[in-house]
């Protein structure tokens, strides 16, 4: 057997135990909602076909308004979340030797592009609450 046929064999070998284990996952997934669905009581009544409303019964109409402002806030939270999940990897290179200057100099137009979109936002008075 030559170099290259048995890097190639352990290559697959690899691969072939991260295919056992999606499949032994799918198997396991299959088998507890097959499992739920046989062993579950199935008694439907005119209760349980009613819509739930945190345990009340529902009143009027299905449809209800919802302020756009709410989603806004929500949109900003995400982002300033996800912006500051970007703040822990540059804190690790930032103390890497030799990355010092750059780091800080992209961090700050990073930052920079954050403190643009948060003085439109402002400007906009998407942050006021009226």
């Amino acid at each position: 057997m030559s170099g290259s046929t048995v890097l190639a064999a352990d290559y697959f070998q690899s691969y072939s135990v991260v295919g056992l284990l999606a499949v032994v996952g799918v198997l396991f997934v299959a088998v507890a909602f097959g499992a739920g669905r046989l062993l579950r009581p199935v008694v439907p009544t005119p209760e349980k076909l009613l819509t739930y409303e945190c345990g009340v019964d529902p009143v009027g109409e299905g449809w209800a308004h919802t302020q756009v402002r709410y989603y806004v806030y929500a949109f900003l939270y995400v982002i300033f979340a996800v912006d500051s999940i970007f703040l822990f990897p540059w804190a690790t290179v930032f103390a890497a030797p030799g990355y010092g200057a750059t780091t800080l100099v992209e961090m700050f137009v990073f930052l920079g592009f954050l403190a643009v979109g948060l003085l439109y936002a402002w400007k906009k008075g998407v942050l006021e609450w009226t």
